[in-house]
């Protein structure tokens, strides 16, 4: 995902798509970070756009590389399946107007496709408003990486730690936590023992209707520090 003719196979995205407890559950976690004019970066077929698109939030912009995705979204708008404030760009976030400020910038399940990281988080930086949120969900652990990650074109995990090396000047940490606790016992499993490159929707509907309510509850517990997610949240100052 490095340029606007970007292809992305994106065959994992249609068997997420189903997980309707997750993106609720990511829904709940993400939305109090989630105001304003907002950039969504590699926002795929918009399935998490239409959970998180939501009233404290003005103009929506879905930035997608894969023209064939941007499309789908294009349509999805039309159609009235997304909220109308949201908009398509068939791009990245280099491609897009440098004077365009927004006051969230989203990468969910995306900077660990971008093999740039910490320029790109940069990039992004420069673009928010004063107050702006940069919002960054990511798979975590690197003792992690798997044919899956593989598969579907990850260059890294990450952990917890990496909050230093990734966050951009002028910008200060709100939050740095693992998600999802239960969710990570599935991804040690695939990790050791099936080595899977891609999951089957019967593996994604067990993990999506039995651990991730477990991990709701669960995650109180754990004060974010297990999980198979992390989610780190910077403020521009």
């Amino acid at each position: 995902m490095n340029d606007s003719t970007a292809v992305y196979a994106g065959g994992e995205l249609e068997l997420f798509a189903r997980a309707r407890n997750w993106k609720r559950y990511l829904a709940d976690r993400l939305a109090p970070h989630i105001v304003g004019e907002v950039a969504e970066v590699g926002a795929g077929l918009g399935a998490m756009t239409a959970v998180l698109c939501g009233a404290n939030v003005s103009h929506w912009l879905c930035l997608e590389p894969d023209a064939a995705m941007a499309a789908q979204v294009a349509r999805a708008i039309e159609d009235g399946e997304l909220p109308a404030k949201c908009r398509v760009f068939n791009g990245t976030l280099a491609d897009f107007a440098e004077e365009s400020r927004f006051e969230t910038i989203l990468y969910i399940d995306v900077l660990e496709h971008i093999e740039e990281d910490r320029a790109e988080l940069e990039r992004a930086a420069r673009r928010l408003k004063s107050g702006g949120r940069l919002v960054v969900l990511s798979p975590a652990h690197r003792w992690l990486f798997s044919p899956f990650d593989k598969a579907i074109g990850h260059f890294r995990r990450y952990n917890l730690s990496d909050e230093v090396s990734l966050a951009p000047h002028g910008i200060t940490l709100v939050a740095a936590r693992y998600i999802d606790s239960v969710g990570l016992l599935a991804s040690t499993a695939n990790r050791l023992w099936l080595r899977a490159s891609m999951p089957t929707l019967r593996q994604i509907l067990i993990w999506d209707r039995l651990m991730v309510p477990l991990s709701r509850q669960l995650d109180r517990l754990t004060f974010g520090r297990l999980g198979k997610s992390v989610l780190f949240v910077w403020r521009k100052t």
